[in-house]
This record gives C-alpha cells, sequence and structure tokens, in this order.
C-alpha cells in the first residue's frame, strides 16, 4: 500500500488514495499513525470519491475515531490531489462530515505549497457544538445563547472561563493572561476533552492575544493529544478573539508548529490559510 506523509505547520498525517479500497480504516490509522510502531502522524487522510463535490475527504484519527473536519487536513489534502492530477485545480470542492469545503491551492515551480481553505460559517447554539450545560435560573436543560463565552468551568484546581463554537466539530477556547507555554495542557487538555459536558468529545484551545494581528495558542485534539498545530482550532480561536473584540478582521495563529492566518469578517465564512509540504513517501509493508 503506497502512501505519502504530508505536514501543514507541524500537522502531519498520512495521505493514501483510497478510492478503490475497502478496509478497517480505524484500525489502519491506529496502526500506521502509532509514533513507534507505524509511521507516526496526527492522523489518516483518505481520498475517496464523492458525488455532491469533486473528492471526498475521509480524516480518521489516531484513535480510531473519525473526524467532521480538519482545516490542516484540508490543505494537506489539497495539495496530494492537485499535485498528482488527481484533482486539477487550483480549486476544488471537497465534501466532509462538517459539510463541502471549498480550497483553493497556491502553487511554486508547479507543486502546491499553500493552500486556503473556506471553512464554513461558525456555529454557536449548544446543541450545534454540541455542549449540554447545566441548569440555569429559568429551568432548561440546555442553554441556547449565541455564542456562549466564557462558560466557568474548574477542572483539578484550574479555573477555567470557555467560549464554544462549532466549525463543523466542537471546539471549546480558553484564553489566558500568561505565555501558554506555562499551561498545563497536558494535563488539564483530557479533562475538558472528555468532560460530560461535551457528548461527542470535544477540541480545546488555550491562547494568549499578544496584539490585534497575532495570537499564541496551543491545542489539544480530540482523539490526538496536543499537535504542534490544528487548522479548526485555529479558526475557533479567532472567531472567539473577534467575538470579544481583540482582534480585526485577520490574525496570524501562532502555533508550535507555525503560523496560521485566519480571517473572519464577524458574520460569514472563515478561511484558513497555511503552509504545506509533502514530507516523504512509502510503501506501507503490514
Amino acid at each position: 500500500m503506497n502512501f505519502s506523509k504530508l505536514q501543514a505547520t507541524g500537522n502531519d498525517f498520512i495521505l493514501l488514495d483510497a478510492r478503490d479500497m475497502e478496509l478497517d480504516w480505524a484500525k489502519l490509522a491506529q496502526d500506521m499513525c502509532h509514533r513507534h510502531f507505524g509511521i507516526g502522524a496526527d492522523g489518516l487522510v483518505l481520498v475517496m470519491a464523492s458525488s455532491t463535490a469533486e473528492l471526498k475527504m475521509q480524516m480518521i484519527n489516531p484513535d480510531g475515531s473519525e473526524a467532521e473536519v480538519c482545516g490542516n487536513g484540508l490543505i494537506c489534502f489539497a495539495k496530494y490531489v492537485i499535485d498528482r492530477q488527481i484533482a486539477h485545480g487550483p480549486i476544488l470542492t471537497v465534501a466532509t462530515l462538517g459539510g463541502t469545503k471549498t480550497v483553493n491551492g497556491f502553487a511554486s515551480h508547479g507543486k502546491v505549497n499553500r493552500a486556503k481553505v473556506n471553512m464554513g460559517t461558525p456555529r454557536f447554539r449548544a446543541e450545534d457544538i454540541p455542549v449540554v450545560i447545566g441548569k440555569q435560573e429559568k429551568g432548561r436543560g440546555e442553554v441556547d445563547i449565541m455564542p456562549i463565552l466564557d462558560y466557568p468551568l474548574s477542572v483539578t484546581g484550574q479555573e477555567l472561563a470557555l467560549s464554544f463554537v462549532s466549525m463543523g466539530n466542537p471546539h471549546a477556547v480558553h484564553f489566558a493572561s500568561r505565555p501558554v507555554g506555562d499551561f498545563a495542557l497536558s494535563e488539564i487538555g483530557p479533562q475538558v476533552e472528555n468532560h460530560p459536558m461535551f457528548p461527542e468529545r470535544a477540541n480545546f484551545e488555550v491562547a494568549r492575544v499578544q496584539s490585534r494581528g497575532e495570537i499564541e495558542a496551543r491545542v489539544w485534539e480530540r482523539g490526538a493529544g496536543e499537535t504542534l498545530s490544528c487548522g479548526s482550532g485555529a479558526c475557533a480561536i479567532a472567531v472567539v478573539a473577534r467575538l470579544k473584540g481583540c482582534i480585526g478582521e485577520a490574525v496570524d495563529i501562532r502555533l508550535p508548529g507555525g503560523d496560521l492566518t485566519v480571517s473572519w469578517d464577524g458574520v460569514g465564512e472563515v478561511y484558513l490559510t497555511g503552509a504545506v509540504e509533502e514530507v516523504f513517501a512509502g510503501e506501507w509493508l503490514k
């Protein structure tokens, strides 16, 4: 089985052309993504045929669960299919569990080295994220506020102020006053991800605004743990920061693996732009 490994700001994925293949993808993702007994990756990205878009992207996390959408995965997907002329590009439509996304690949010397993804319109209703919050004074079990910002949650003695947004997948964003490198993400991240308030688990982002055009961040990804970068997480951070009035229409999200640029007009679709490269190709022998 031939594969390629690509990375977008350190968020690394194994890419397979799976249009004519039927396998146990969850088991394969667990095996291939293992950092010691496999290739090592933050996810397995499958190129599939689609009846509603040019192609379909299926994204399997290292724990075997399926992600609705993945921003950096879409950036890698665009490079993979355009460079191999599976799709002619530079603009292509990609079906995902989180809806159909449009990706624009930018080439240098005949190869895609950057891509811009239309991540769609963010959603804020509790049932759309989904998040279930305890009863309020008026007695309803789920809060229907648009948006839900700075919801208090105590985790292992750490007081968090969580803001919720769906970018096609669930996100909980916490803005810190101290550098994000000081945050105990490996301890707190899994507890937020698996908190009972998130029936489908959640991605957790800790961020700090450095200026109106720059935010530093770290991400704990649902099903993957801490990653060097997360495209949908960067979008969630930018959306919440814009709602709070901390930034303008565009912002650079500085993640451990590099910078992603997110733009949002405060009303419509969110756009994610980032660099991408192919690291190596090989043959899976197991």
